[in-house]
């Protein structure tokens, strides 16, 4: 079985590659295809730390602006124009607020997460010396890379020795001899 991560050659169960330490141990369901499926709760919090999670964008930054300014005139309309709205308008002021916030804070995430994209890349081209890293040549495939050291085997093999156990001699012992 060979590990995903650094395509070294493991035995057959084991759980973690002798190399890198990765997690091998579902490689052997994947290729039977008998992998653990997760159920519908999970993948529904999954989905939503995902929209949580999801990288800034001008666009959304944008939408929300315009969703908060328009409460705000929906709000300034309902209370100037209906009567019931003279009571209440000032509870669609959260909403407006509330979106105005989030589209100040995604704008400013964007803007953050461009400018710290230019960096990466600029230091990137600095350590290559001007050549992207994507355009350096493939290394070739075909050549045979001597085995790397491992990284659990050599720990592995004393779990099932037990140690040698020592002997002290007494201080009597010692005396008489």
């Amino acid at each position: 079985m060979f590990c995903p991560k650094c395509a070294t050659q493991n035995i057959d169960g084991a759980s973690f590659c002798r190399s890198c330490g990765a997690n091998i141990s579902l490689i052997p369901q994947a290729l039977t295809g008998q992998l653990p499926t997760a159920n519908a709760e999970e993948s529904y919090r999954d989905s939503r730390r995902k929209r949580r999670h999801k990288p800034p964008t001008i666009d959304e930054a944008i939408r929300s602006l315009m969703m908060g300014l328009a409460f705000i005139v929906v709000s300034i309309l309902v209370g100037r124009y209906s009567p019931a709205g003279r009571l209440w308008w000032y509870w669609l002021l959260i909403p407006a607020f509330t979106m105005l916030g989030r589209g100040i804070s995604e704008f400013v995430r964007a803007k953050q997460a461009r400018d710290q994209m230019s960096a990466t890349q600029s230091t990137q081209q600095q350590i290559s010396g001007g050549l992207p890293i994507q355009n350096l040549p493939q290394r070739g495939t075909s050549e045979l890379m001597p085995p790397v050291p491992s990284v659990t085997e050599g720990t592995t093999r004393h779990l099932g020795v037990e140690a040698p156990t020592r002997h002290f001699d007494s201080i009597e012992d010692q005396k008489t001899s």
